[in-house]
């Protein structure tokens, strides 16, 4: 996990998944190609293996949320760009005190622990395999660039906001 949090205010990008098992590899793979992007500049832009609960400080100080993961249920290499809202309550999903957690899960946290937790848009990409090895595969290495220009799209509509 990169360790430099954001700002207050900032908008928050982290791409998770684990780069050794092919595919889930590209939520990484997209955060390391929006690392440098010029047009996220004031975006702070982290990856990880999961979701743990030390990102609900930097995500209840963001001003937007977008995770970016591998998605079960697409063809490989289809995005998914979707608002999920906040969960009421205790609705997240999972145990407390867990060494992971659900985008809800960390939404939940964060609003707990920090008084705060902003408006969350999920990338998702369709992957083709998620067996062990390093590298992704053709369909989804092609998706890496569109899930950027994704990312970046949901940025600039937040800002004009």
């Amino acid at each position: 996990m990169t360790l430099a949090g954001p700002e207050a205010g900032d908008v928050l990008v982290v791409g998770y998944g684990n780069p050794l098992r092919t595919d889930d590899g590209v939520g990484p793979a997209v955060a390391e190609r929006l690392a440098g992007d010029p047009r996220l500049a004031g975006a702070t832009v982290l990856t990880g293996h999961q979701l743990t609960p030390e990102l609900a400080f930097d995500a209840s100080r963001a001003s937007l949320l977008i995770l970016v993961d591998a998605e079960d249920g697409l063809a490989p290499g289809e995005l998914s760009v979707r608002r999920l809202a906040a969960p009421d309550g205790d609705e997240a999903s999972g145990p407390p005190l867990t060494h992971h957690l659900d985008p809800a899960g960390l939404l939940a946290l964060a609003r707990e622990l920090f008084g705060a937790s902003p408006p969350l848009v999920m990338v998702g990409i369709g992957t083709a395999s998620m067996e062990l090895g390093e590298g992704l595969t053709p369909q989804v290495e092609a998706a890496v660039a569109r899930a950027a220009d994704a990312v970046v799209a949901v940025v600039e509509e937040h800002t004009r906001a």
